[in-house]
C-alpha cells in the first residue's frame, strides 16, 4: 500500500505556488518537489491572472510528473476573478478531467457544485458545522480551514463533522490573509496594475511591509496581503491529530521548501521533537515563526520553540 494510503495517517500537502517565479525555476522546483516527502500537492495559479510564466497545460504537465512520482495532484482555482478571461480559465480548470480542484471563490463552487470529489479551499467562509454540511452536500470532499481558524474554533466546527469530509489545516509559511483588485506591488513602483512590469518576478517571497519601528509586518504579494511572519504549526502535531485533522499545508518559499517538508514529515512521523522541528524551520524560513492564530490571538505573536510537543 502507497504510505499515503495508509487509513489514519496524517498527510503532508504543499499548497500552491502564491508567487511569480521564473519559468525554469518554477519547473526545477517541482521536479523537486516530486522526490519530496510529500504526499499531495495543489498546481495552478491563485493570485493573479497577469502572471503567465505557466498557462495551464504547463501545470497539467507538471501534474503528469508529480503524478508519476506516487503524488496526488490537485488543480487550485483563482481566488478573486475579475474578467471574462479569469472566468473562461476557470472553467478549464474545473472542466479538466484528470485531478480534483480548490476552490477558492464562489463562482467556482458554483461551477463545481453536484461534482463529486472537490476541495473547499481556504479562502472560502467555511466556519461552522452547518456552513461545512452546505458545501458537503454539494460535492465537497475535503476542506481546507482558513488561515486564521484557531484551534478552539477548529474543535467545534470538527466535533459536527459531516461524514465523508477530510479536514486539511494550513500548518507552515506566510499566511496567505486578503485579496484585492488593486496590485500592491505595482503600487508600491507607482506602476499601474494593467502595466505592472511583472515587479513581482523581483520578490521570490513576496515584498516586505515594515512598520515605522522597522518591524517586519506584512508582505505584498501582487494582489494578495500575507503576513511577514511565517506560521507553524509542527509543535501542534499531537493536538492536530487529536482533533482528527486529516491533512496539514505546507505553502512554497523560495528557498528551503523541501527541507520543510521533511522536517514537518520526520515530527509528523515522530522522528523529531518540536524543539528540534522549530530550529531547523526558523534556519530556512523567510521570517520570524509564529502562531498566535491556533491560539486564539494576533497571528505574529511568536511560535514556543517547544511547542505543545511533537508524537507519533
Amino acid at each position: 500500500m502507497n504510505p499515503a494510503e495508509m487509513p489514519g495517517r496524517l498527510k503532508l500537502a504543499l499548497g500552491p505556488l502564491l508567487y511569480y517565479w521564473p519559468r525554469d525555476r518554477v519547473l526545477a522546483f517541482y521536479r523537486e518537489i516530486a522526490e519530496s516527502a510529500v504526499d499531495a500537492v495543489y498546481l495552478g495559479e491563485v493570485v493573479c491572472s497577469r502572471r503567465h510564466e505557466l498557462r495551464l497545460e504547463d501545470w497539467l504537465s507538471i501534474g503528469e510528473e508529480l503524478a508519476a512520482a506516487g503524488k496526488e495532484v490537485l488543480l487550485s482555482a483563482q481566488a478573486l476573478t475579475e474578467s471574462e478571461g479569469d472566468l473562461k480559465l476557470m472553467r478549464r480548470v474545473v472542466e479538466n478531467a484528470r485531478w480534483r480542484v480548490e476552490a477558492n471563490d464562489m463562482g467556482a463552487v458554483r461551477m463545481l457544485a453536484d461534482r463529486v470529489g472537490w476541495v473547499a479551499g481556504p479562502h472560502l467562509n467555511i466556519y461552522n458545522p452547518r456552513t461545512l454540511a452546505m458545501f458537503v452536500a454539494m460535492g465537497a470532499t475535503r476542506w481546507v480551514a482558513p488561515v486564521e481558524v484557531a484551534r478552539e474554533m477548529l474543535s467545534g466546527v470538527l466535533a459536527e463533522r459531516p461524514a465523508g469530509i477530510e479536514v486539511e489545516v494550513f500548518a507552515h509559511g506566510r499566511l496567505p490573509l486578503a485579496f484585492s483588485a488593486r496590485c500592491f506591488t505595482a503600487r508600491r513602483f507607482n506602476l499601474q496594475k494593467e502595466v505592472c512590469g511583472y515587479r513581482c518576478l523581483d520578490f521570490p517571497d513576496g515584498l516586505e511591509l515594515e512598520t515605522r519601528d522597522g518591524e517586519a509586518f506584512l508582505a505584498l504579494n501582487g494582489v494578495q496581503t500575507q503576513s511577514a511572519q511565517v506560521y507553524s504549526l509542527a509543535g501542534e502535531i499531537a493536538p492536530l491529530r487529536a482533533l482528527g485533522v486529516d491533512v496539514l499545508r505546507v505553502s512554497p518559499q523560495s528557498r528551503g521548501t523541501r527541507e520543510v517538508l521533511e522536517v514537518m514529515r520526520a515530527a509528523i512521523d515522530g522522528g523529531i521533537d518540536a524543539s528540534a522541528a522549530h530550529r531547523a524551520l526558523a534556519a530556512v524560513a523567510p521570517g520570524k515563526l509564529c502562531d498566535g492564530f491556533w491560539y486564539g490571538r494576533a497571528a505574529h505573536e511568536p511560535t514556543a520553540p517547544t511547542g505543545h510537543g511533537v508524537q507519533a
